[in-house]
């Protein structure tokens, strides 16, 4: 895949590069459907065990290519009946439900703007690294639009509770890379330029859990997130345990932990 989404498969890792460095990679629709279509058949990929989505250029993502939008509606000359409007939207929303359902973590390396839907990527990943250029924030409210919007109003609330939530969507304010850290929004700080190489030891050690244990842990962790008991979380971990414990790659990372070496999956 190549154009607006360059996708780079090397030794188990999808390196998924926003390509529209000339919009701050904004999202419009040649990107949005390159999205749907990659995370879309993520899910009975196998050769593929985590992704890292980048930006190129200076910016992670700006959102919504809102140029683009205003040239297409001032061709139209009037507004877009409501049927087709909810359809547009639900091409973005559905990339981030595809990431989530995915079964292979994503990382995402967020430097500078991430911005609107660009920030909604990043909060979909399963991990996230800033460089200290990055800036996020809910652009939507600024628009004349309400602050919820492609799964915000969910991630957030999750990711750095209610409170600062509540600040981020109703102001639109950026939050900083210092501060994301400070309140759990991403996992680690570094230099512009760093990205790539803070990464890898993410890589590594994920690459080290066999590929059912890894898949199974992602869908354990989006389960747990809204169970409605500890019952029901300890029911999936058994489930998955038990999985896990029948496959042969179970038998091979306890071999190689004894050993004290690096396990060979064969994800049977």
């Amino acid at each position: 895949m190549s154009g607006a989404l360059i996708v780079e498969h090397k030794d188990g890792v999808d390196w998924v590069k926003l390509n529209r460095p000339e919009s701050m990679n904004a999202l419009d629709p040649t990107l949005i459907d390159a999205l749907n279509v990659y995370f879309d058949e993520l899910y009975r990929n196998r050769t593929t065990r985590i992704v890292v989505l980048k930006g190129e250029g200076p910016a992670f993502c700006a959102g919504l290519d809102l140029k683009h939008a205003m040239q297409r509606q001032s061709a139209q000359k009037e507004l877009p009946g409501v049927t087709y409007s909810l359809d547009g939207q639900r091409r973005i929303a559905d990339i981030v439900m595809k990431m989530r359902k995915c079964p292979q973590p994503i990382i995402a390396l967020i430097h500078g703007a991430a911005a609107g839907g660009g920030f909604a990527l990043a909060l979909a990943a399963d991990v996230r690294i800033a460089a200290k250029s990055a800036r996020m924030n809910c652009a939507f409210i600024k628009l004349g639009l309400g602050g919820c919007d492609i799964g915000s109003s969910y991630f957030l609330p999750r990711l750095v509770g209610v409170s600062i939530a509540s600040e981020l969507i109703l102001t639109g304010r950026f939050i900083g890379a210092e501060r994301a850290l400070a309140v759990g929004l991403v996992s680690e700080l570094v230099d512009d330029g760093k990205l790539e190489q803070a990464v890898g030891p993410y890589i590594d050690a994920m690459l080290s859990a066999s590929p059912l244990g890894l898949r199974l842990s992602k869908e354990c962790l989006n389960m747990s997130v809204d169970a409605g008991s500890i019952e029901a979380v300890i029911a999936m971990e058994d489930r998955n345990q038990v999985l896990c414990s029948r496959s042969e790659d179970f038998g091979e990372g306890v071999r190689a932990f004894l050993e004290k070496r690096k396990p060979v999956y064969r994800n049977a």
